[in-house]
Parts: C-alpha cells; structure tokens; sequence
C-alpha cells in the first residue's frame, strides 16, 4: 500500500472534480479529500510490482494530474 498526497492548489473550476473522476475509475486506487480541501489524498494497493508500475504508468498519463509526492509507502511482504 501506498500513500499518496496531491496539491490542489491552484486547479481550475471543475479540475478536481475531473480528477477526482480520473482516480476513482483506476483499479488499485483510493481517493479522499482532504478536510482542507487543497490536497487529495491517493492510496495505491497493488498486488505485485508488476500491477504497481502499470498503475504508475496510467497515473502518469492522466491529463488531470499535473503533480504526484509520495508521502509514504509501505509494502507488504510475506516472507
């Protein structure tokens, strides 16, 4: 699993909500407003790497994303 933290601030009238829309439609992905309503908070759970850099991949590609910070990452492993 991971966490991710998205600045809003400045988006266009509209643009979060697009974005809200680009997130919540991947697989493997968690999105919730933040109370401030200027970051989104994007959580990732995967099950392999592979799936993780595909799901990397399209986040990258979405048009209503301009920036990505991972403010924590942790991943589980059975060893």
């Amino acid at each position: 699993m991971v966490l991710h933290q998205l600045n809003l601030q400045p988006l266009l009238e509209g643009a979060k909500e697009q974005l809200l829309n680009d997130l919540a439609a991947l697989d493997f992905c968690e999105v919730t407003p933040a109370e401030n309503k200027e970051i989104l908070i994007l959580v990732t759970d995967t099950p392999d790497e592979e799936t993780e850099k595909k799901l990397q991949e399209k986040l990258r590609a979405l048009e209503s994303l301009e920036s990505l910070g991972m403010t924590f990452g942790h991943t589980d492993t059975d060893e």
